[in-house]
């Protein structure tokens, strides 16, 4: 099939029944929507924060899922308190959401949305019953759709895709008619790498409900998961830019498709556009930690913490166990010469992930740099310092033909300066008394060495 036939063919996939690419001729037609569409970004009322996912490149997709638009089925005791909740998500007080949310569901147990929102702010402080709530959700309300694909990807991300499917698979048969049900079974199939079965998922929510958006990035993330990044950029020009007037844009303010877009930017090589895709994704959906990550680890290969900083200060009341939010955060204190909380940083790194050489050489060049490290003299701070590069060149291994990083250069800087430091200390050292001479006379009596 020509390149050409392929893209005319991807654009009837997200249209799904809808508008036709230009590119391949045809007549516009709608089919009926069944579901109510979601938007990309949560609004304060009515509904819930999306849930957190883990970010590319590993299976699961980044935080979607967003709640439809709609009134909060709730007394208005339970609304004031999830307001609130939502005020505190967006504000990123984790804490505070979860007590709002609880005081919600206190007022009204019936209040799906609530125990839905309760699980999202669980799962982001990995509380193991996020899943209770959102099974809760879908026992009051069993087509609450926010909530079906919450629980499935949860259980997805904890290792278990079969039993994912076997869930979505049994609501397909309660629900036959919803899109978003439809669209995760296909999420879950793409994880699975089964990618035909994906791709015929995601076209039949799209049948279901024309302008169902999650199946779209649905159809742009398994070409990403399978290296078609054409036709994933593709989908995702569909999306957010649209092919002229006859074939606008889907969704243009969803935040996945634009940190996935710039996700492919930048491994393509292209700063300057991948930078303009994770700071809209960012401005869009402040809680996405995944381009808050990436955008910062952008500001920070230029030298600007200053910007980096907040980024990733955000991205911690999002997700206080992300592991590189931490070193990148560390990296910006380093640079601030906020040495004891860059080191606190780093050592909560070392605590929780065994696996990274780069906090290795951020210690390393803590050490050798900074004017003083509190608990440390200047001997053991750069002793310290040479352990580190080393351990970081240990865990790096040998650089391929061509690659180079300045981490000798950084150990020869070191040892020269231990070497410094130890020849001052010879200097600073008072000099030996000469021995006295030898006397052959004896010792008064009762003194020591008397015989």
């Amino acid at each position: 099939m020509s390149r050409r036939l392929r893209l005319c063919a991807l654009v009837l996939v997200v249209a799904g029944t809808g508008a036709l690419g230009s590119a391949c001729g045809g007549a516009k037609k709608q089919a009926k929507i069944a579901t109510p569409a979601p938007t990309a970004q949560p609004a304060p009322y009515g509904q819930a924060p999306p849930p957190q996912q883990p970010a590319y490149p590993q299976q699961l997709p980044p935080p979607g899922a967003p709640a439809p638009v709609g009134k909060l089925q709730m007394n208005a005791s339970a609304q004031s308190s999830y307001q609130k909740g939502m005020v505190a998500y967006f504000g990123g007080d984790l804490a505070g959401a979860k007590s709002a949310f609880q005081q919600a569901i206190s007022s009204d147990a019936k209040a799906y949305q609530a125990h839905y929102s309760l699980g999202v702010v669980l799962e982001r402080l990995g509380d193991a019953s996020a899943l209770t709530e959102y099974r809760q959700a879908t026992t009051i309300q069993p087509d609450y759709e926010p909530a079906i694909l919450a629980y499935a990807l949860l259980v997805a991300n904890r290792g278990s895709l079969s039993e994912a499917e076997t869930y979505l698979q049994g609501k397909m048969g309660q629900l036959p008619n919803s899109a978003g049900v439809t669209a995760a079974l296909a999420e879950i199939k793409s994880m699975q790498r089964d990618t035909a079965s994906a791709q015929r998922l995601a076209q039949e929510a799209l049948k279901k409900n024309s302008d169902y958006r999650p199946a779209m990035m649905t159809i742009a993330r398994d070409h990403y998961r399978n290296r078609r990044l054409d036709l994933a950029l593709y989908a995702l020009q569909a999306i957010l830019d649209g092919f002229g007037t006859d074939n606008p844009p889907r969704d243009r303010d969803n935040a996945d498709a634009h940190y996935l877009r710039g996700l492919i930017l930048k491994e393509e090589g292209r700063r300057a556009a991948a930078i303009n895709e994770f700071k809209a994704a960012v401005g869009l959906r402040p809680d996405l930690v995944a381009a808050r990550v990436e955008l910062a680890s952008y500001y920070l290969e230029a030298g600007n913490a200053a910007e980096a900083q907040p980024l990733l200060e955000g991205a911690l009341r999002y997700d206080t166990n992300n592991v590189i939010a931490h070193l990148n955060l560390g990296d910006c204190y380093r640079l601030a010469s906020r040495i004891p909380e860059a080191k606190a940083q780093f050592d909560w790194v070392l605590a929780h992930d065994t696996s990274l050489a780069q906090v290795h050489y951020d210690l390393g060049l803590l050490y050798l740099f900074a004017p003083s490290i509190p608990g440390m003299d200047p001997k053991r701070q750069t002793d310290e310092a040479i352990a580190e590069i080393n351990k970081y060149q240990q865990m790096r291994g040998k650089l391929a033909a061509g690659q180079s990083d300045d981490s000798e250069e950084l150990l020869n800087r070191a040892k020269q300066k231990q070497a410094d430091i130890q020849a001052q200390a010879s200097a600073k050292a008072p000099m030996s008394a000469p021995a006295p001479a030898a006397s052959s006379a004896k010792p008064p009596a009762g003194k020591p060495g008397a015989k």
